[in-house]
C-alpha cells in the first residue's frame, strides 16, 4: 500500500516524535545499545541456538505458571498470551504449549514452581536481576548467590536495582529482510514505540501489551525477526573495559546457564569488538 505523500510524512512524524519521547524518557538510545551489544555477542558465539532446549524449558515453565496464575484462555490472560506469543516466536510446537497450558491448569500432573526476583551488583556495580522459576527455593537462592560471589558480584536487597529497569517488547530484525520505510509503516501501525539502527539490524521497541500485535504485523508481512522477546530495559547503562567486562560476561552467562533461571537483566554496556575477540 502506498500511502499519499501528506500521509505518509504524516507517520514519520510521528515516529520522530515518538523516538524523541522514548529517548528522553528512558535514554533509549543508550539503553539499547547496552542491550543490544550483549544480545549480539550471544548470538554470535551461537548460545541461542545452542541452548535452544533451555529456551523451550524456560518458556515451558513461563506458559505453566502463567496458566496456573490466570486461567488457561490467553484471551483473558495478558500474561499467558504473551508467554503464548514468545514461545511461537521461538517456533515452539503448539502441542508442547498446549502441554505447558494443560500442567498449569492442571489437567496434567506438573511440578510447582515458586516464582523469585532476585537483585544484585556485577563488577563494576553493574546492576542485576534475576527472575527465577523454581520447585526448590534453598536449591536456587544457594546457587546465585554463589554466581554471584564466584564471579565478583554480590546479592543485594529487594528494590535495590528494579526501579532502573522498565518492561519492554524488543523485536530485532536483519536490515536484508527490510528497507527502514516499510518497516517504519508496519510497525508504526502495530502500535510501536520506536524504530532504530542498530548496524546489521533494525530494532523494534514496543510497549509489552503490544509486543503481539507487532509480531503478528510482521509475521503477515512475511517479515522474520532475528530474535523477539519481552525483556526488561535499563534507564542507564554502566561501561565496563578490559577484565571487569569479561568478568562480568562471565557472571551473566553463569546467572543464566543455572537451571531455575529464567531471565537475567542488566545495565552492562561495554566494547562490542573488545568483547568478541576476547571471547574467542
Amino acid at each position: 500500500m502506498n500511502l499519499p505523500a501528506s500521509e505518509s510524512s504524516a507517520k514519520h512524524a510521528k515516529l520522530r516524535g515518538l523516538r524523541l519521547a522514548a529517548h528522553s524518557k528512558f535514554a533509549l538510545r543508550e539503553s539499547m545499545s547496552g542491550h543490544s551489544k550483549w544480545a549480539t555477542i550471544k548470538h554470535k558465539k551461537g548460545a541461542l541456538d545452542a541452548k535452544r532446549g533451555k529456551i523451550f524449558t524456560r518458556l515451558i515453565k513461563e506458559i505453566t505458571i502463567a496458566a496456573k496464575q490466570g486461567g488457561g484462555d490467553p484471551d483473558g490472560n495478558p500474561r499467558l498470551r504473551g508467554a503464548i506469543a514468545a514461545a511461537k516466536a521461538e517456533n515452539m510446537p503448539a502441542e508442547n504449549i498446549k502441554r505447558a497450558i494443560q500442567r498449569g491448569t492442571g489437567e496434567l500432573e506438573g511440578v510447582s514452581y515458586e516464582e523469585i526476583t532476585y537483585e544484585g551488583y556485577g563488577p563494576g556495580g553493574v546492576a542485576l536481576i534475576v527472575e527465577v522459576l523454581t520447585d526448590n527455593k534453598n536449591r536456587a537462592v544457594s546457587e546465585i548467590r554463589h554466581a554471584f560471589s564466584k564471579n565478583g558480584g554480590n546479592m543485594g536487597a529487594e528494590g535495590a536495582v528494579a526501579w532502573m529497569f522498565t518492561k519492554k517488547g524488543v523485536i530485532t530484525i536483519a536490515k536484508s529482510a527490510a528497507n527502514e520505510d516499510k518497516l517504519t509503516e508496519i510497525v508504526l501501525d502495530a502500535g510501536a514505540e520506536d524504530l532504530s539502527d542498530e548496524g546489521e539490524n533494525w530494532e523494534v521497541l514496543t510497549d509489552p501489551k503490544d509486543f503481539e500485535a507487532v509480531t503478528e504485523a510482521l509475521k503477515a508481512a512475511k517479515i522474520t525477526p532475528e530474535h523477539a522477546e519481552v525483556t526488561k530495559i535499563a534507564s542507564t547503562y554502566t561501561k565496563l573495559e578490559g577484565t571487569q567486562a569479561n568478568a562480568m560476561i562471565r557472571l551473566l552467562e553463569t546467572l543464566e546457564d543455572l537451571d531455575d533461571t529464567q531471565n537475567v537483566y542488566s545495565n552492562f554496556d561495554f566494547d562490542e569488538a573488545a568483547v568478541a575477540s576476547a571471547s574467542h
